[in-house]
């Protein structure tokens, strides 16, 4: 019975707290991705620029601050269009994906999980993220029900209470 109760507090526990597998990115990570970039940007050639760019885009939108991780966002977006290979353009989607996720813009982040699929239906970090996004998706679906439903018996508990009054 115990082993019981357990499991059912660790799974409200992980209910409400996420507990998703999504790396974080340290402070001093992105400082040393910006230091690469800058040092790229100084006369390497064009594949080093950009492959600098994107390990401080990964950096960013992995990144506990909201403005890295909307900074992360915005190089990417930036990016997406002068993309050649489909390979770099997975690897994008997947990014903004993951930083739509971080900024809890949970559709967007399924939209462009499922553009990453179509390109590769079978890779496992996309799918990994997408049931997470998914399992978020419908938590917030069902917090909102269970806010909406206390609301309206608060409503109706004062209702019946003005009438009981008269």
């Amino acid at each position: 019975m115990e082993e019981m109760m357990n499991k059912f507090f660790e799974s409200v526990g992980s209910f409400f707290g996420g507990g998703d597998q999504i790396p974080w990115c340290d402070r001093d990570v992105i400082l040393g991705c910006e230091r690469e970039v800058a040092e790229a940007n100084k006369g390497d050639s064009e594949e080093h620029k950009s492959e600098s760019i994107m390990r401080l885009s990964w950096a960013l939108v992995h990144s506990r601050q909201p403005e890295d991780v909307q900074r992360g966002i915005a190089m990417l977006e930036a990016s997406l269009a002068n993309t050649n290979s489909p390979l770099h353009e997975r690897e994008k989607l997947y990014l903004l994906a993951v930083g739509y996720y971080r900024t809890d813009d949970y559709s967007k982040s399924r939209n462009l999980l499922d553009q990453c699929l179509e390109i590769a239906p079978d890779w496992r970090q996309a799918l990994s993220l997408k049931k997470i996004v998914e399992d978020q998706i419908a938590k917030d679906g069902f917090i909102g029900i269970g806010l909406t439903a206390s609301a309206i018996g608060l409503i109706a508990g004062g209702i019946v209470a003005a009438l009981v009054r008269r």
